[in-house]
């Protein structure tokens, strides 16, 4: 792990985000400003339940970049699982992801509503190396969950984001991408499509 990520990952967590947003690169947009847009109009909305939908488990097709922010089109393919449940009276959900794909991986989401900026923050871990990934900070808006920060790759915090899509009962469909100049271009680097099991 690089020198500059073992310092965020060291500091506390409001600590984090300010040192996070001094990264950015310039004209890209703060993390925190990212989402202020948003609650509807007038801020009146209360976006704690906007997870909801994704209580339950579900079966994920994975397609994954083999190489990030190399110019690769070879995609790998494999299934898992995921289980969501909800943590601190709704204020947040919990995920334990799985899948036999690359000798086994366990990961784990975090997600946690802040009612005072209406916007969530998502937390990854995996077994691979037990880090508490930086967060992905943002929320919903007209049925498209957008979250931003910044992601390691290659000793280098660069723009991340994910997007929750075509949200319905029994699927939904989620994407990650990487930003390598900015925020300027974003590579596509791995798609999930779950089906609700129950």
């Amino acid at each position: 792990m690089d020198r500059q990520r073992r310092t965020i990952l060291r500091l506390g967590a409001s600590a984090q985000l300010a040192a996070w947003a001094t990264l950015l690169p310039a004209g890209a947009a703060a993390v925190g400003e990212a989402s202020q847009a948003v609650p509807a109009a007038g801020g009146e909305r209360d976006g704690r339940r906007d997870f909801d939908f994704y209580h339950g488990r579900w079966r994920v097709e994975n397609r994954r970049l083999a190489k990030r922010l190399a110019g690769s089109d070879e995609w790998i393919e494999f299934e898992a699982t995921d289980e969501c449940r909800p943590v601190l009276g709704g204020l947040g959900s919990v995920d334990r992801y799985r899948t036999n794909w690359n000798g086994g991986i366990e990961g784990f989401a975090l997600r946690l509503y802040r009612p005072k900026t209406r916007q969530w923050h998502v937390y990854w871990a995996s077994d691979r190396d037990g880090v508490l990934e930086p967060p992905l900070i943002g929320g919903f808006r007209d049925g498209i969950g957008l979250f931003e920060g910044l992601e390691a790759h290659q000793g280098r915090m660069l723009p991340a984001r994910a997007v929750w899509s075509q949200i319905r009962a029994d699927s939904v469909r989620w994407e990650q991408a990487l930003s390598p100049d900015g925020g300027r271009t974003w590579e596509t680097n791995w798609v999930m499509r779950m089906t609700r099991i129950d």
